[in-house]
C-alpha cells in the first residue's frame, strides 16, 4: 500500500510538472484556460442573479396569489359562520362543515387557479385552554406557532415553512376571520411543490447552458488564439532555422493584414541579414586570403633578409661597437618576425576552420616540462622562478591530445606569466577527474584590472601597451592559445586582481571533442593573494609580534601580520 502510494504521488508530481512545462511554453493554452476561468466566472455570477430574479418572481406572483384566495375565504366564511353556536359542543364539526363548503365553493375561483391547490385550517380563537387543545378543522399542527401569533393579533401573515413529517415546503397565508358569535383565524397552506419543480428544471437548463456556453467559448478562444499563435511559432521556427544557418528560410504572407505585414518585415530582416552575412563572409574570407597571401609573399624576401642578418651577425665583432649592436637588434626583430608570420598563418587556418588535430596520447605534465623548460633562459633572465608543481595525489594527467598545439599553449602561457610577474614566481598546477585534465598558470604581479579577464585573448590586446616584452611575443599568443583549446573541446580562462597576480587555467578534456561539464581546478576567489611560500620568494618576510597592522600592500619592506600570514 506504501508503495502503491509513493508511485500514486510520483505520477501526479511528474504530471504537474508536464502541466507546468505546457503551461509555460503555450500561449494559447494560457489565454483559453484563463479565458474559460474569466467565462466561467461570469456565468456562475449571471446564473445567480437569474436564479434569485426568477425565484424572487415565483414566490411573488405565489404569495400575491395566495393572498388574493385567503381574501376571498374570509368572505365566504364569514357568510358561512354566522351560525356557529358559540355554546355547542360540536364546533369542530361545524368549523370542518365550514372548511368543507369553503373548499367547495373555491374549486371555482379564478384565484385558486393563479395560486394553486391548498389545504385550510380554521381555529376557534376564544376557547379556552392551550392552543393544542383549541377547537380546529384541517392539519392545525402544519402551522407555525410564530405565524399563528401574528394572526391572533389580527394581522395578516405569510410564512415560507416546511412541514416536518412531510417535508414538504408550504407557502401558508394567515388571517382572521370575523363572525356575528366569535373570532376565528383561517390559514391556508399552498404547497410549492410546482415551483421547486421549476426552479429544478431552471437549474438544468442554466447548468447545461453554461456547460455548452463554455464549450463554444472555448472552442472560439482557441480558434481566435490559434489564427494569431499560428504565425509567431511559425516567425519562431523560422528564426531557428536561419539561427542553425538556413538563411533562405522565411514565413509565409498570406493576406494584408497585421501578420502579413509582420511576415513581411521578418522576410525583410532575414533578407537584411543573409545580406550582412554574406557580405562579412566574403570580408572574412578576403580577409583570410589576404593574411595568408601575404604571409606567403613575405617569406621570400624575408629569407633573403635572414641570409644577409645572418652574415652581417656572423661578422659583428669586426664591427664598430654600434653598428655592431644594431646588427643585434636587426636579427632579434627578424626572429619576431618570423614568429609573426608563423601566428598570422596559424590564425588563418583557425579562421578557415581548415585546422586539424593531430591527436595522440600524452602527459599533459611532461609536456607543461617541457614548455617551462623552453622559455626558463627567459625566466631566469627576468629573475623569475619557474615551478612546476606536480599532483601531489598521482592524479593521472594522461589525455588524447595534440601535443604540438597544446606544448604551444602551455608556452605561451609561462612567457605570459614571465612578463607580468614583476620578478615574483609562476606556478603550474594540475588536476584531474574522469572526463578532463587542467593546468593553472599562476602569477604573483601586476594583475588585471576589472573587465579585463575577457580581453586578454584579444588579438594585439595588451593591459599596459608601454610595458615591453621580454619573451618577444607577437600579440597572437592567447588568442591562439584559446582558438587551440576550443579546438580540442577544452577551455581557457583567465582571472586577475590589480596587484595580486593573474592566473590561466587550461581544461582539456580526456579525449578531443568530449567538452567536460566543469574543470578539475578552480580559478582563485577575488578575495585571495599570494601564497605564504610565493610570498617569501618575492621578498615578503613572514610577521613578528610587533608589527601591529600593517598592511600587505604597504610601501617599503614588505611584511604581513600574524592573523593576514595564517589567513593567507
Amino acid at each position: 500500500m506504501r508503495l502503491l502510494s509513493s508511485r500514486v504521488r510520483e505520477e501526479t508530481r511528474a504530471r504537474w510538472h508536464r502541466f507546468e512545462a505546457l503551461w509555460r511554453r503555450s500561449m494559447q493554452l494560457r489565454v483559453v484556460v484563463s479565458t474559460l476561468a474569466l467565462s466561467l466566472a461570469v456565468v456562475i455570477v449571471l446564473g445567480m442573479v437569474l436564479q434569485w430574479q426568477i425565484t424572487s418572481q415565483l414566490l411573488e406572483s405565489k404569495e400575491q396569489g395566495a393572498i388574493s384566495q385567503a381574501e376571498v375565504s374570509v368572505q365566504i366564511l364569514e357568510r358561512e359562520l354566522t351560525a356557529v353556536d358559540p355554546n355547542s359542543d360540536s364546533v369542530s364539526e361545524q368549523l370542518q362543515a365550514a372548511l368543507n363548503r369553503l373548499t367547495t365553493s373555491s374549486s371555482g375561483q379564478s384565484t385558486s387557479d393563479v395560486a394553486g391547490a391548498f389545504t385550510a385550517v380554521l381555529v376557534d380563537g376564544r376557547a379556552p385552554g392551550a392552543r393544542n387543545e383549541q377547537p380546529a378543522a384541517g392539519p392545525i399542527g402544519d402551522v407555525p406557532e410564530d405565524l399563528r401569533v401574528f394572526v391572533e393579533r389580527g394581522q395578516l401573515a405569510t410564512k415560507i415553512h416546511t412541514v416536518p413529517h412531510s417535508q414538504v415546503t408550504m407557502m401558508i397565508v394567515g388571517t382572521p376571520v370575523s363572525s356575528a358569535t366569535r373570532p376565528l383565524q383561517i390559514y391556508l397552506l399552498f404547497p410549492l411543490t410546482a415551483e421547486q419543480q421549476t426552479l429544478a428544471g431552471l437549474q438544468r437548463t442554466l447548468l447545461v447552458s453554461a456547460v455548452v456556453l463554455l464549450a463554444l467559448l472555448g472552442a472560439i478562444t482557441n480558434l481566435v488564439t490559434r489564427q494569431v499563435v499560428r504565425p509567431v511559432r511559425q516567425a519562431a521556427q523560422t528564426a531557428e532555422q536561419l539561427a542553425e544557418g538556413d538563411l533562405d528560410k522565411r514565413m509565409r504572407v498570406i493576406g494584408e493584414d497585421d501578420m502579413a505585414r509582420l511576415a513581411e518585415s521578418f522576410n525583410e530582416m532575414a533578407d537584411s541579414l543573409k545580406q550582412q552575412i554574406t557580405q562579412l563572409e566574403e570580408f572574412g574570407q578576403l580577409q583570410r586570403r589576404f593574411t595568408s597571401d601575404v604571409s606567403h609573399e613575405l617569406r621570400t624576401p624575408l629569407t633573403t633578409v635572414r641570409m644577409a642578418a645572418d652574415v652581417l651577425h656572423a661578422s659583428r665583432e669586426e664591427f664598430p661597437p654600434g653598428l655592431s649592436r644594431s646588427t643585434e637588434l636587426l636579427v632579434d626583430e627578424l626572429d619576431r618576425f618570423e614568429l609573426l608570420l608563423a601566428d598570422l598563418l596559424e590564425i588563418s587556418r583557425l579562421d578557415a576552420g581548415v585546422a586539424d588535430l593531430a591527436a595522440e596520447r600524452l602527459d599533459l605534465h611532461e609536456i607543461a616540462e617541457r614548455a617551462a623548460e623552453s622559455v626558463r633562459a627567459i625566466a631566469d633572465t627576468s629573475g623569475v622562478e619557474l615551478r612546476v608543481l606536480a599532483p601531489a595525489d598521482g592524479t593521472d594527467l594522461a589525455i588524447v591530445a595534440d601535443a604540438r598545439r597544446v606544448e604551444r599553449i602551455m608556452r605561451n602561457l609561462v612567457a605570459n606569466a614571465i612578463d607580468h610577474a614583476e620578478g615574483g614566481p609562476v606556478e603550474l598546477r594540475f588536476g584531474g577527474n574522469e572526463q578532463a585534465v587542467a593546468v593553472t598558470v599562476r602569477d604573483y604581479g601586476v594583475g588585471l584590472r576589472s573587465g579585463e579577464a575577457e580581453l586578454v585573448f584579444t588579438r594585439f590586446w595588451r593591459a599596459d601597451p608601454s610595458r615591453n616584452r621580454r619573451s618577444g611575443g607577437t600579440g597572437l599568443g592567447l588568442s591562439i592559445s584559446q582558438e587551440d583549446a576550443r579546438l580540442h573541446g577544452g577551455e581557457l580562462d583567465a582571472w586577475g586582481e590589480p596587484g595580486e597576480g593573474s592566473c590561466f587555467r587550461l581544461t582539456l578534456p580526456r579525449k578531443p571533442g568530449k567538452e567536460p561539464e566543469t574543470s578539475p581546478l578552480s580559478l582563485p576567489s577575488t578575495r585571495r593573494i599570494a601564497a605564504p611560500e610565493a610570498l617569501l620568494a618575492a621578498g615578503v618576510e613572514r610577521p613578528s609580534e610587533a608589527d601591529g597592522e600593517q598592511d600587505v600592500r604597504d610601501t617599503g619592506p614588505a611584511r604581513l601580520t600574524e592573523e593576514s600570514w595564517e589567513e593567507k
